[in-house]
């Protein structure tokens, strides 16, 4: 897809227009990907350990650079923006879950969830109840006060939902948010998924777990750091 095409009409939420990353001594972990996500969509990027997932998650979430071709988010060309602006957009479009939470250790939740909101520019007392609010959506208003090591696995990822949340991010990108859990918390986590999609919020999963994959309601396959495959779900490839 153009550029012109990018910003025409109704335009995607992100487009990845011949994506290449390459890093030091010639690893190259994207190669020439071309990907178009509409708003509203529920999907999976799918492969095994090394096939370049977590790096397109970095660039469709703004935390990475394209050594080649273009990505555009909500309209905005990521290679026209500086750093500053980038981080604006980032703030204000896109929330993250990582695998292993990043929590603050020290913190009560509450203010680790609140903390999602300090580059947002919302004051303290705002930033607070907004926290208070998605938790108690997400069945934590009992474990406001807690620490992180007070809490469970699956506890500890819907407090790192909940983060990713309370800014109402457009675009939730989530890498591999059922990894360290078990088959009943891993089922927990893609139901509180479907529910921001539902209120919402487009919804990028990275897995290697085709079973969750497969829950949702498109599959893009990587390997090699190329798209090998990319059908809805229960399609044949």
């Amino acid at each position: 897809m153009s550029a012109a095409d990018a910003v025409a009409g109704a335009q995607p939420l992100v487009v990845l227009d011949r994506v290449r990353r390459e890093y030091d001594a010639g690893v190259v972990a994207v190669r020439r990907v071309s990907l178009r996500i509409e708003r509203g969509e529920l999907m999976a990027v799918c492969g095994p350990s090394g096939s370049g997932k977590s790096t397109l998650l970095h660039l469709i979430g703004t935390l990475d650079r394209p050594s080649e071709g273009s990505v555009w988010l909500d309209g905005f060309d990521v290679a026209a923006l500086s750093d500053r602006e980038l981080s604006a957009l980032r703030a204000s479009r896109v929330g993250f879950v990582f695998q292993q939470f990043h929590l603050a250790a020290s913190v009560p939740v509450l203010d680790n969830v609140a903390d999602g909101l300090l580059y947002a520019g919302v004051a303290r007392r705002e930033r607070r109840e907004r926290a208070e609010q998605v938790l108690c959506r997400l069945g934590l208003g009992h474990r406001l006060d807690h620490r992180p090591h007070e809490l469970s696995g699956g506890e500890r990822q819907r407090v790192a939902i909940a983060r990713a949340a309370v800014g109402e991010p457009t675009l939730l990108l989530a890498d591999e948010p059922t990894g360290n859990l078990d088959s009943r918390s891993g089922g927990q986590m893609l139901e509180l998924l479907r529910g921001l999609h539902a209120r919402g919020t487009t919804v990028v999963v990275i897995t290697h777990d085709r079973d969750v994959a497969g829950a949702l309601s498109r599959r893009v396959d990587l390997r090699d750091g190329e798209v090998v495959g990319d059908t809805a779900a229960g399609a044949a490839p």
